[in-house]
């Protein structure tokens, strides 16, 4: 009998029906438990690492916090690694539909979440989505769409993107137990192309394709994480 403990698992969080649907068809193997999505494991292709969940939260910080502390309850996610991800504005000038972002950590006003494997994340978005740009820097949270001036406002205090529930959700994931944890966006509307305006079915068809190709890296960052130290 195997005495090693068993692997860490991964629980990645996303709040809106679309975001959920593109991670799901990226992945063969989907099963359903208590309205979580658990992929199976593909280690020939990926590399051993522990069960990985995909929870779909629902919109808004309140909701994220709600369903990320109801489900790291559960026992079976104990000690989980929890990543956020989906769709994000972009704040800076110069990024487009279907850029990546990278959190250096989030920002709430419930507090600051510093992220971990940042290098390596960005390092395996680059391989898993070839020619797509990866910015780092700070995420920032709001519990509302950003327009107009509030973009700029934002984007003064050092934040490169912004969305409504990765910062509750990371939040919400260290405060149920010591954890890594990471957040990674995809960029679907920005500076210059705001959703309001043409282009926007464009923009969301770019930015949903892109979301479908990143589950390879946070497979590879969560593997990274269950690596002895040297």
């Amino acid at each position: 009998m195997s005495t090693q403990p068993a692997p860490a698992p991964l629980l990645i969080a996303c709040a809106l029906g679309i975001e959920h649907l593109a991670l799901r068809t990226s992945h063969r193997g989907v099963r359903r438990r208590g309205g979580l999505e658990r992929l199976g494991a593909e280690p020939n292709r990926w590399g051993a690492g522990g069960p990985v969940t995909v929870l779909r939260t629902g919109m808004g910080p309140e909701a994220a916090e709600r369903s990320v502390t109801r489900a790291l309850a559960d026992p079976a996610l104990a000690g989980a690694a929890v990543l956020a991800t989906g769709f994000c504005a972009g704040l800076a000038p110069g990024m487009h539909p279907g850029d990546l972002v990278v959190a250096e950590e989030t920002r709430a006003p419930g507090g600051t979440v510093p992220c971990a494997g940042t290098d390596l994340l960005v390092k395996e978005l680059v391989r898993a989505v070839p020619g797509r740009t990866v910015h780092t820097g700070p995420l920032t949270g709001s519990d509302h769409v950003v327009r107009g001036h509030e973009r700029s406002e934002l984007l003064a205090t050092g934040a490169v993107a912004v969305d409504m529930e990765s910062a509750a959700t990371l939040l919400s994931a260290v405060r149920s137990g010591e954890r890594p944890v990471a957040a990674v966006r995809v960029v679907v509307d920005a500076p210059e192309h705001e959703l309001v305006r043409i282009g926007t079915v464009r923009g969301g068809i770019s930015a949903f394709r892109v979301l479908r190709s990143v589950l390879p890296a946070f497979f590879e960052w969560h593997r990274n994480l269950l690596l002895p130290r040297r």
